[in-house]
């Protein structure tokens, strides 16, 4: 994956559960209307969610995930069928899925393999850009494991323990994703957002997700509603410290941001 300034993956979470309602786009119609505003508002990346990884979400079948799956790609298709799109899912047959039958180009697993044994071969067998996050334990029990003894050296030594090990099975275009927010107290969120150039040592694309999360929206004493303003500071600073893809709800907000940085500073 060649990467030449950075992009802006669009969330469209086809569920009724997501933890930011505004994102949610559960009917053909309000599947439409995302997809229109995004593609108008300059996304790069449209990654599509079937199952929410939110704490206490409820559990999704995989036929369920890949039936709503098929209904946002059929809309995507229509609207755009040139977009660049990704599977925002852990389950490696979803995965063969969603890139076989519907024709999504990259992988955007939030478990970093860890949930499905098949994914790393799944992804080799695929041959296409696979997206590494870095997650403990499952989304109901993640928040509970966030014994670290240092959050930033403990992840970058997890990711690149499974970057090599993706390398060596023959994927060759793997991103890298902190995992703000799964398995990381507050603090630690920030210790990741401080040191982020830190992990381009792992010569790999990278992602930062923090669109209104709860890093922002708790410490601001607001609601993931109230959260734009926070989320396009982090993405200003994710930006300077030379991040690849910015992972967010609001996608004008972030191409902006980007326009403004390149000006300035002259990146990328």
């Amino acid at each position: 994956m060649t990467i030449t300034e950075p992009l802006v993956m669009g969330i469209l979470n086809v569920t009724p559960d997501s933890f930011y309602a505004g994102s949610r786009s559960n009917t053909t119609q309000a599947i439409e209307a995302r997809v229109g505003q995004m593609l108008a508002e300059g996304v790069d990346i449209i990654d599509i969610g079937a199952y929410s990884t939110r704490p206490g979400a409820v559990v999704v079948t995989a036929d369920e995930e890949k039936a709503r799956l098929a209904r946002a790609t059929e809309v995507i298709h229509r609207f755009a069928p040139n977009v660049v799109t990704s599977v925002d899912t852990f389950r490696a047959d979803v995965a063969r899925y969603a890139v076989e039958q519907l024709g999504i180009g990259i992988v955007n697993d939030v478990s970093g393999g860890t949930l499905d044994p098949q994914m790393f071969a799944t992804v080799a067998d695929l041959q296409v850009p696979y997206i590494l996050m870095h997650m403990r334990g499952t989304p109901a029990t993640m928040q509970q494991l966030t014994d670290y003894d240092n959050v930033v050296d403990d992840v970058l030594r997890d990711l690149r323990g499974k970057l090599d090990t993706l390398r060596g099975m023959g994927v060759r275009d793997v991103v890298v994703d902190p995992g703000f927010g799964f398995a990381k107290t507050l603090q630690q969120n920030y210790e990741l957002m401080a040191r982020l150039e830190e992990f381009h040592s792992l010569r790999a694309p990278l992602l930062v997700g923090i669109s209104r999360k709860s890093m922002i929206y708790k410490t601001l004493n607001c609601t993931p509603d109230e959260a734009l303003n926070g989320t396009t500071v982090l993405n200003t600073v994710a930006l300077l410290a030379g991040a690849h893809i910015l992972r967010v709800h609001d996608v004008l907000a972030a191409v902006e941001a980007r326009t403004l940085i390149k000006l300035m500073y002259n990146k990328y």
